[in-house]
């Protein structure tokens, strides 16, 4: 974690290919599974300059959000409505460079909660299948992660994307799916959200 780095409402957007690749450089070096899939990553990213575009069939690149609650103590996980899994919220770049944002903005859309703060730095890197669905082909999800801090008495909003939506805590969250990045990036986030703004 780099000196001075805090939450931030302040985000660019507009950011090419290239941001994006420096987005995923410049993740955290949070876990070898996380490390393998930034060079998966970036190998993709150097073979498909689309890859910030749904267009791009063989994969594409995504932002996803860990929303930690204004306690530390729980995370905001849903039930996604197509896959059928607990997942954090995000979704697809569709051309935006600036992963951070795409992390952000589908948090609020999917979540409903505002003045949610961002922290700019990815947490986790990830490639994951995504199986065939109606007209879409199998293809990969190429995923960063960043965390979110959720206001005081944050009011959750879902949309048609999940079924369900919860704050857990780590022990709630470990009965509830056996995904282990799942898991693994929820202790990561609330040990980070404390570090960078810690509690009172």
């Amino acid at each position: 974690m780099s000196a001075g780095a805090s939450f931030t409402f302040d985000l660019p957007s507009g950011g090419s290919i290239s941001q994006a690749q420096k987005e995923v450089r410049n993740a955290l070096s949070s876990s070898s599974e996380s490390d393998l899939a930034r060079e998966k990553i970036l190998e993709f990213i150097t073979e498909h300059n689309d890859a910030l575009h749904r267009t791009c069939v063989e994969g594409h690149l995504t932002g996803s959000a860990m929303i930690i609650e204004s306690s530390y103590e729980r995370v905001l996980v849903m039930l996604h409505k197509k896959l059928g899994i607990w997942l954090q919220p995000g979704g697809h770049a569709d051309g935006e460079g600036y992963l951070s944002n795409v992390a952000f903005r589908e948090a609020f859309e999917e979540t409903g909660i505002n003045n949610l703060a961002l922290w700019t730095t990815a947490i986790d890197c990830d490639v994951h299948k995504i199986p065939e669905f109606g007209d879409e082909k199998e293809h990969f999800h190429f995923d960063l992660t960043y965390l979110l801090l959720a206001p005081e008495k944050a009011v959750i909003k879902r949309n048609h994307e999940s079924t369900d939506m919860r704050w857990v805590t780590l022990e709630e969250l470990k009965a509830l799916t056996g995904e282990e990045r799942l898991q693994r990036i929820a202790r990561l986030g609330i040990e980070l959200a404390q570090k960078i703004n810690p509690p009172d």
